[in-house]
């Protein structure tokens, strides 16, 4: 589960210790792992400041309100719809007030300013196909020193939006891209910043020139030097790793946004950069921010093949749990597999990561199709979401079931607005999800406490966390029901005889050989002991998953 460097401070020996004593027991000490994630893709999410919107802009190549009338005409847009930082921080107490610590936004760096008329064309159902499209997303950089001018307004900067935040009780988490720029060749004629880079003074660095990867030559043409002559995602320009200059812009320009008031980074794409190189950024940024948390895009369902990603020797960066991704969706989407489905997912004993707790845990994202759900199976996912080992991340109207199902060219990307927050309360995926967050929000056990496993079967689910660190204790006994009918549970094992309370309700249960719950259709009974635990055989068992490698 974890490993021996991660616990070198760890008491051990549980037969040599007094009967009260406190051992330390913790899924993980990692700071970052208290918060909850609130994901935005920031031109989705609300219009604060029209002004910004930039309606004129791409000429012949409009980037403004562009809809895809091969899909529906409406959901599908690859067009700039106005979100904004704005936006964001008029809505930040809604994201708090909802359970949520950290809100991750998508880029916030300059991108180009027509639509891209090379690549594919584009497929209702297709990944990858990006003519017509804009760099609304933000993941498509042509400089990285400098704002996208959708996204400020001229009494807010990305230093003030960080400031809000923080005002609000929310963290900030930065996109970042390392692996690549914008699309940079296959169009019909070259258009201005496909393809280029340009540095914080505002100079040409680097040009695909509307050429093929394989037909740049960077040893004799210096703007060629950035890019790889193999192609790798689509049309992109491929950044080359083995540079130390684009080491030095990349770091260089995300250290000027940090320092800004970041706390973490997310980093998109990380599989297609050497191991090497992510240790070396994650090196360079954590000289100067040190212990800063990061988590990485690999997109693939192998715990084994994102695993390495994590290990201090490659950078020590979390990664978004994939294959729990595909686990989640399989138990609380259309599928209603059963609970055992997730206990491969956990890797909580003997896993390849440096530490399962970690990671950040998910069931979509703007990559992928939204989980296909009914409002309960929203509401299940959240429970469990909220109550597992893991850092929780939610993408924005999930609180309400929006566009469920869809394809990024469906819907998955569509415009939220004003009107569905104001009205999100309204929803009981939102009111259920609002409930669970909360809890973990005041919980150092559902954050931070080692996973022990009672029950993962069917419907139910029943497990303990458990967290004696520092002069805390704190274990919670959760219960979790996703079936139509309500379930009574009866937990005797590893149960610590004390007076537990409802996690809920705040009332209080005194617990002897055995503990009776009934847990209603779709819902969820948390239970919290707040005090040490001196029962031999639970105290036995969490030494040996402490002492786990």
């Amino acid at each position: 589960m974890i490993r021996p460097s991660v616990l070198a401070s760890v008491t051990l020996g549980l037969a040599l210790a007094g009967p009260a004593s406190a051992e330390e027991v913790y899924g993980t000490l990692e700071p970052f792992a208290s918060e909850a994630i609130y994901f935005v893709l920031t031109d989705r999410f609300v219009n604060g400041d029209p002004s910004n919107d930039h309606r004129d802009q791409g000429g012949e190549h409009p980037t403004f309100d562009v809809p895809l009338q091969p899909c529906d005409g409406v959901t599908g847009n690859v067009g700039y719809l106005g979100g904004d930082f704005r936006g964001l921080l008029d809505n930040a107490g809604y994201i708090r007030d909802l359970g949520f610590t950290a809100v991750w936004t998508t880029p916030i760096i300059d991108n180009p300013d027509q639509a891209f008329t090379g690549g594919d064309e584009i497929t209702c159902t297709g990944f990858g196909t990006d003519r017509g499209k804009t760099g609304y997303h933000g993941y498509w950089g042509v400089n990285f020193h400098r704002l996208d001018e959708h996204l400020p307004s001229a009494d807010l900067d990305f230093a003030g939006l960080t400031r809000g935040l923080r005002e609000a009780g929310l963290k900030t988490i930065l996109d970042v891209v390392g692996n690549h720029g914008s699309p940079a060749f296959t169009m019909p004629v070259a258009q201005p910043q496909f393809g280029q880079l340009f540095d914080a003074d505002g100079r040409l660095v680097a040009d695909h020139q509307n050429l093929p990867p394989e037909k740049l030559d960077p040893e004799n043409n210096p703007l060629h030097r950035f890019y790889n002559t193999q192609p790798d995602l689509v049309q992109l320009s491929d950044l080359n790793a083995d540079n130390p200059e684009v080491m030095d812009y990349l770091v260089d320009a995300y250290l000027h946004w940090i320092g800004q008031g970041v706390d973490a980074l997310r980093i998109d794409t990380i599989r297609h950069q050497p191991l090497s190189f992510w240790k070396t950024f994650s090196d360079r940024i954590r000289a100067e921010h040190p212990g800063m948390y990061m988590f990485g895009e690999a997109f693939d369902d192998v715990a084994e093949n994102i695993a390495p990603f994590t290990l201090p020797e490659n950078g020590g960066i979390a990664v978004l749990d994939f294959p729990m991704k595909t686990a989640m969706v399989e138990v609380f989407g259309s599928g209603q597999a059963g609970f055992e489905r997730l206990v491969d997912a956990l890797h909580l004993e003997d896993g390849p990561y440096a530490n399962p707790y970690d990671l950040a845990t998910f069931y979509d994202n703007h990559d992928m199709p939204r989980i296909d759900a009914t409002d309960a199976g929203f509401i299940d996912a959240h429970n469990w979401l909220f109550t597992a080992r893991g850092i929780p991340v939610v993408y924005y109207g999930s609180e309400t079931g929006f566009m469920r199902g869809q394809l990024e060219h469906g819907g998955n990307r569509a415009y939220f607005g004003q009107e569905r927050i104001d009205a999100a309360p309204q929803s009981p995926i939102h009111r259920d999800l609002k409930r669970i967050a909360t809890l973990r929000r005041e919980s150092p056990a559902l954050q931070r406490g080692l996973q022990l496993p009672v029950e993962l079967s069917g419907d139910r689910a029943a497990f303990y966390r458990v967290y004696q660190h520092d002069g805390t204790a704190q274990t919670a006994l959760v219960l979790l029901n996703k079936g139509d009918a309500p379930q009574a549970f009866t937990v005797s094992r590893y149960l610590q005889p004390g007076t537990w309370r409802d996690g809920f309700s705040g009332e209080t249960v005194t617990v002897g050989r055995k503990l009776r719950a009934d847990v209603p259709a779709h819902g969820v009974r948390v239970f919290f002991l707040d005090q040490p635990l001196t029962r031999k055989d639970l105290r036995a068992e969490l030494a040996k998953r402490m002492a786990t490698d």
